[in-house]
């Protein structure tokens, strides 16, 4: 991979996805100027957010897991309904990301690093076990998976197994100097940085997980200090949909003259700027910290991640008792975080915009 190449892929680059990239780091600054929220609430929301990013990430991959169960899981409560691997999966994907949160500052980015998180995600799949911080040996596709788990199409071909360890030699290699020299927007090398690596797709499984998992270190360095606060995976499973189709819409351009990545980088962008918004939005908690509880807390991060909720939502998802939701979203709508729709069994909140 050469500079020539990615200046030719800048080409493509329109006058929307440049206003995204103002528009977050705008939103960016606001963040790390006002940042000052209470260590308590900011733990809070870390711990919510692996839990989030966690179930969102794994999900997309065609796992079954509920936030609510993920966190049960993650705090030793026997879940029997729920296959080995879906479970293992899921384990790994949440140690992996509290690493990446705790520990981003003395983390390098480079291929060992890549190869170790593969291997570290995967650490209790027992399936994988012959693959792990390995590149495939054999040919594998992109495949789109629907809501129960099943392949329901192939998105593209990938780079031949033969090739994949210099093409990933060249990616991480390209992405680390051309983030050094700052000649372009970080931004952008992310987001080229993922439709190459998730092209190769250079391990025989995990290659979306660990794309995402890549992700938040990348934007953690870059400065964009508030990815444990926002779940990134939350927002591409909330899009599903439109993730696949700006990657096939993009990727089927790699292989030939005229590379487009105009799609995957115009979504990339909108869910950085969506997660940028959302965390500028927690900076207005500031001033009612002390009286923030820990399901208010909750009930307030699920209800920001949809449209509007029913009570049940709210306790499912948010993992509140049902008969405690109605004082929780009392004391939201007091605080003018929520409103109520509705009356009695079509009872329904939502976040006051």
């Amino acid at each position: 991979m050469t500079n020539i190449r990615f200046d030719e892929q800048l080409e493509h680059i329109t006058p929307s996805i440049l206003s995204d990239i103002a528009n977050i780091d705008e939103l960016k600054g606001r963040w790390t100027a006002g940042a000052q929220l209470n260590p308590v609430v900011l733990s809070r929301l870390k711990q919510s957010v692996l839990v989030t990013s966690t179930g969102a990430s794994t999900r997309i991959e065609g796992a079954h897991l509920s936030d609510v169960e993920v966190e049960k899981l993650m705090r030793g409560i026997s879940i029997e309904k729920f296959s080995n691997r879906d479970k293992q999966e899921v384990r790994g994907y949440f140690e992996l990301l509290q690493n990446v949160f705790n520990s981003w500052e003395s983390l390098s980015f480079n291929e060992s690093v890549i190869k170790h998180f593969h291997k570290e995600l995967l650490k209790y799949v027992e399936k994988d076990i012959s693959h792990r911080g390995e590149y495939k040996k054999s040919e594998n596709k992109v495949l789109m998976v629907n809501a129960k788990g099943e392949s329901i199409g192939v998105i593209f071909d990938t780079t031949p197994a033969y090739l994949t360890p210099s093409a990933m030699q060249e990616l991480a290699a390209w992405t680390k100097r051309a983030l050094q020299e700052n000649r372009y927007h970080p931004l952008l090398i992310v987001g080229i940085f993922l439709i190459e690596f998730l092209s190769i797709h250079p391990f025989q499984d995990g290659n979306g997980r660990l794309s995402r998992i890549l992700t938040n270190l990348l934007l953690l360095q870059e400065g964009y200090a508030y990815m444990p606060y926002v779940s990134h995976e939350k927002l591409i499973e909330d899009n599903k949909p439109e993730y696949y189709l700006a990657l096939r819409t993009s990727q089927k351009t790699l292989k030939t003259k005229t590379r487009n990545m105009t799609a995957w980088l115009s979504f990339f962008l909108r869910i950085v700027l969506k997660q940028s918004r959302m965390a500028v939005d927690l900076l207005s908690a500031e001033h009612m910290e002390k009286t923030f509880s820990k399901n208010q807390l909750a009930a307030w991060l699920y209800v920001q991640k949809v449209i509007e909720a029913t009570p049940l939502e709210i306790a499912k998802n948010a993992g509140i008792a049902r008969p405690t939701v109605n004082q929780v979203m009392d004391k939201l709508m007091r605080l003018k975080k929520v409103e109520r729709i509705g009356l009695g069994r079509s009872t329904r909140y939502r976040i006051i915009q």
